[in-house]
């Protein structure tokens, strides 16, 4: 998943990236923006490594909006736009390199953890990874396949999207 990103990411220009083609259509800045913040901040939740987004990183992004707008409004997110496209492509670099580490090191036999008991809070009970988990718990599997491979795999289809409508092609067939 991370090599999609990657690849669409080195075809794609900070113009590209922060165009809104129409109102109500998010520029892609935000599906990359979410997408990484989302990744980095819950790896921590799985037994990972803490978050790397940080005041110095928010500044060298220089995005518009530094949050990963999980509880904004579309309209709030439609003014998400990055503004160093070179530090954001270091910064994702940054969290995939973690991401992948961590998962190299997991013991296998901790995979069923239950790293999110049941019940769930406010932030997790409405989410894709509460339904996945159900009454049972969500495991550290399931965590990481929901947080960071599922999740990654929607908004690239959304960047895939996207990509058509600034003139660019999609990444898969």
């Amino acid at each position: 998943m991370h090599s999609l990103y990657y690849e669409a990411c080195s075809t794609m220009t900070l113009e590209q990236v922060n165009t809104v083609t129409f109102e109500g259509a998010l520029p892609i800045a935000f599906s990359l923006v979410h997408q990484v913040l989302i990744e980095d901040g819950s790896l921590l939740f799985a037994g990972g490594p803490t978050a790397q987004f940080d005041d110095s990183w928010s500044e060298q992004l220089g995005s518009a909006i530094d949050d990963h707008g999980k509880a904004k409004t579309v309209n709030e997110m439609m003014e998400q736009r990055i503004g160093d496209y070179g530090a954001f492509l270091e910064f994702q670099r940054l969290v995939f390199d973690a991401t992948e580490d961590f998962v190299a090191s997991i013991e296998p036999a901790t995979f069923t953890d239950i790293v999110v008991p049941y019940p769930y809070g406010p932030g997790i009970n409405r989410t894709f990874s509460a339904r996945v988990g159900g009454e049972s718990g969500i495991t550290r599997s399931d965590a990481l396949e929901c947080w960071v491979y599922q999740h990654g795999l929607r908004h690239m289809g959304e960047i895939e999207h996207a990509r058509a409508l600034v003139s660019l092609g999609g990444m898969t067939s």
